[in-house]
Parts: C-alpha cells; structure tokens; sequence
C-alpha cells in the first residue's frame, strides 16, 4: 500500500504545480489571458506588472504555498525523517511540482518560470536557508529593480548558503543530497532565466516601479505588450 502511496504522490505534486492562480486571476477577475501580455509569463512578477500588486500578491502566494504543499506530502509515507531516502522523495516532490508549473497540464503546458514555487519548495525543506536567500533576493531588488537578477543572485546564493555556512560555518548535519539539490536548484532557476540574462547583458532589461501606477484592464491592449523578467 505504501508503494502505491509513493508513486502517486509525484503525480499529486505535479497536478498541483499545474494549477496556476496568475491565469486563473486574469480571466477571472480582468477578463484577460496574462499570457498574452508582459512577458507572456504566468508568473507573479508578470501579474505585477501588467494588473498590479493586488493581484500579484495572492498568485505568489499560492506559487509560493505549492511548493511547501508538494514537500509536505512526504508525510504520508513512512520514510525516516531527515534521512537521505526522505530528503530524496522530498525532492521529488519538489521537482514535479515545479514542472508542473512550468509545464501545467491544465493551461496547455504553458505557465511560469517557477521561482516562487521553487522557493515554496526550498522553504518547506530548508526554511532558514530560504529566509537567508530571500533577504539576498530584497536586498538586490531594493538595489537594483532587476527581478531577474536578483531571483538569479539569490539562486547563486543558495548553494553557498546550504553547503558553507549551514554546512562548515553552523556545522549542521546537512545531507548529500540536499546539498546537490541547492545546486541544482540554483542552475534551474539561471537556465529558466537565460532570456533575461541575455536581456541584462543587453541592458534591455525591465525594471520594476515600486511607485509607477499600473495601467487600467480597460487599457491592456497589444500596445501594452512588453519584455518583462517573469
């Protein structure tokens, strides 16, 4: 029975990776697909930019909350907590349900970038190390309003975060495997923003307003389409 368990979870986590509130937000709420404005990203940051920070709030939100929902799921089996095996199957979890809101079968394979899931994911597994990338993540955005950079920035951080300080410094018992697994999050969020870097290079890229007023619905139209950084 257990087994049956632990090949249906990854299922469960990807479904649930699959449900993307930025485009359930923009067609309930302001009659748009926000896949078709901005960076065509059903990302937060998008949500943001195109329909404003009430909008934007509750889709990271509940980005953020897939991520620790997919991890959480690990519960219902009987691995031995904090050993490789479970920290593995957490991984797991972790990778479908991202997938799934980067490839969501219920918006025709077509969502986000996964940088709040992925963090949902992280947070759920590493809490402290996640509050830590975080506070790297506000400080550059504050500095530079590059979304991207500092999503990228963070995602570079976080490995060192994990393996020198929680590892060496704090000399915490972190595992093999999560240790792999910080960096393999950090290159999966980088490759998913390799058109903003090329766009930073470029010096092409969006910036966010913290003050600049969004655009009404009414005024959303091919005009307003734009290079964004999610």
């Amino acid at each position: 029975m257990n087994l049956i368990i632990k090949c249906f979870l990854p299922v469960i986590a990807y479904l649930t990776g699959s449900i993307l509130p930025a485009v359930f937000v923009g067609k309930r709420f302001f009659k748009i697909d926000i896949r078709n404005y901005g960076s065509k990203n059903a990302g937060a940051t998008n949500i943001l930019r195109v329909l404003g920070p009430k909008a934007a709030l509750p889709v990271f939100a509940f980005d953020l909350l897939k991520g620790v929902i997919a991890v959480v799921l690990v519960r219902f089996t009987n691995l031995q907590h904090e050993t490789e095996l479970y920290v593995s199957f957490q991984i797991l979890l972790g990778l479908c349900v991202v997938m799934g809101h980067i490839f969501p079968i219920f918006a025709g394979f077509k969502g986000g970038k996964g940088v709040a899931t992925t963090a949902g994911v992280v947070l759920a597994m590493h809490p402290y190390a996640m509050i830590m990338a975080f506070g790297i993540f506000g400080f550059c955005l504050l500095i530079s309003r590059y979304v991207s950079l500092s999503s990228i920035t963070a995602a570079i951080c976080f490995p060192i975060i994990v393996i020198v300080v929680f590892g060496e410094i704090f000399n915490e018992s972190e595992t093999l495997t999560m240790k792999i697994f910080s960096i393999l999050a950090a290159v999966m969020i980088i490759f998913t923003h390799r058109n903003n870097i090329k766009r930073l290079l470029n010096g092409t890229e969006s910036k966010i307003s913290f003050i600049k007023k969004q655009p009404p619905v009414s005024d959303l139209s091919a005009d307003t389409i734009k290079t964004d950084t999610k």
